[in-house]
This record gives C-alpha cells, sequence and structure tokens, in this order.
C-alpha cells in the first residue's frame, strides 16, 4: 500500500503531455511529378529544361530523394510555377483567385516592337492561351507554324492591324477580329502611325 508521501507526491505530478507528432513533409515529387502531366511534359522534357539529370528528377518524382533549394527552383522555372506553388500544390483550388498586374508574365521583343501580356493560367499553356498584344509602329509578331489545326482570334481593340497567313493578308480596323490558320507561318503587323493593341487567342490542334 502506498504510503500518504508517495500518494502527495503523485497528485502533485504534472500529467503528462503526449508528444506531438511531426507534421508531414509535403510530396514534392507527387508535385513535381503532377505539373509536369498536366503541362504534357515528358521526363526528358523536363530534364532538360531544368538541367536536371534524368535519373534524379525519376528519383525526386518517386520521393526517393528530397531537391535541394537549387534543384527544386530550376524545376519550378523550367515548370513556370513558383517555389511556394510547389509546397501548396496539393491545396483545394480557391473559389476565387485573383491576379495582380506584377502576377501576369510579359514577354517583350524590343527589336520587333511587340509586347505580349500572358493573361492565360500556365497549366491551359500549349491548349488554350490568351495574350494582349501590344504593337508599337512598324512592330510585328512574326510566327513559325504552330501545331497542326491551331488556330489564332485576333480582335483589334485600339489602331489598325495586318493578318499574314497561308498566302492570305488581311488588314483589320479597331473592334474588328480575324480568325485564321496558325499552324503555317504567319504574321501580325502594326500597319498604324501609333500604338496598336489587341486580344490574341490562340487555341492549339
Amino acid at each position: 500500500m502506498a504510503s500518504s508521501g508517495n500518494r502527495r507526491a503523485a497528485a502533485s505530478a504534472p500529467a503528462a503531455t503526449p508528444s506531438t507528432a511531426p507534421a508531414t513533409p509535403p510530396r514534392v515529387g507527387e508535385q513535381i511529378q503532377r505539373l509536369r502531366n498536366e503541362r504534357k511534359m515528358t521526363l526528358d522534357g523536363l530534364s532538360r529544361a531544368a538541367g536536371v539529370s534524368k535519373s534524379m528528377l525519376s528519383e525526386i518524382e518517386r520521393d526517393k530523394a528530397n531537391p535541394t533549394i537549387a534543384v527544386a527552383w530550376r524545376l519550378t522555372n523550367a515548370l513556370g510555377v513558383s517555389l511556394d506553388q510547389l509546397f501548396t500544390a496539393s491545396k483545394a483550388p480557391e473559389a476565387i483567385s485573383v491576379a495582380g498586374p506584377h502576377d501576369i508574365p510579359t514577354l517583350d521583343g524590343h527589336d520587333a516592337k511587340y509586347q505580349l501580356r500572358v493573361w492565360g493560367p500556365i497549366e491551359l499553356a500549349g491548349r488554350f492561351e490568351w495574350y494582349e498584344l501590344t504593337l508599337q509602329a512598324g512592330g510585328a509578331l512574326v510566327s513559325n507554324a504552330h501545331e497542326p489545326g491551331t488556330r489564332e482570334h485576333l480582335t483589334v481593340l485600339q489602331g489598325a492591324m495586318e493578318i499574314e497567313a497561308d498566302g492570305a493578308t488581311k488588314r483589320l480596323k479597331s473592334a474588328d477580329t480575324a480568325r485564321y490558320v496558325a499552324d503555317v507561318p504567319h504574321a501580325i503587323r502594326n500597319v498604324g502611325k501609333g500604338e496598336a493593341k489587341a486580344l490574341l487567342v490562340v487555341i492549339h490542334g
């Protein structure tokens, strides 16, 4: 039978607190593989684009190896996402997500006097894309043939533009829309004296 002193000691002892299990680390490999598949990139393609060996990438995707920050940065850069997106990619999408002006990628062709603002989300790249195209006076966006069946739709918002595709040429004024084949070399030119703007939609074949 325990003595009264022992009973008092037992009563005053602090209750044991259950140990907290460590947080489960994000499955980075699964996220990279998912992002790669969404972009229809092969293991070889991502390996070349990121400068990471195919064997290392395979190990990472199977969660057999953890990438260093430098390797993770190269992979996310090749996939078109930020590092924080890599670690939050498994969260449920927001009902409404808002991208500010600084979140919109911009492609500048200084010599050709054009600017493309990429309004479409990266996960639709290669399937359905839309851009805001700005051409300075004398500027042009000249493109090689896209995949078979690809078409472009261009609506002039300001100024005057000329479309050239498959041997045909059409001139457009503000509020005109041109729909044309883009699986052949094609070009969009500013034929006015001032800046011209347009909405460009690309639907890949």
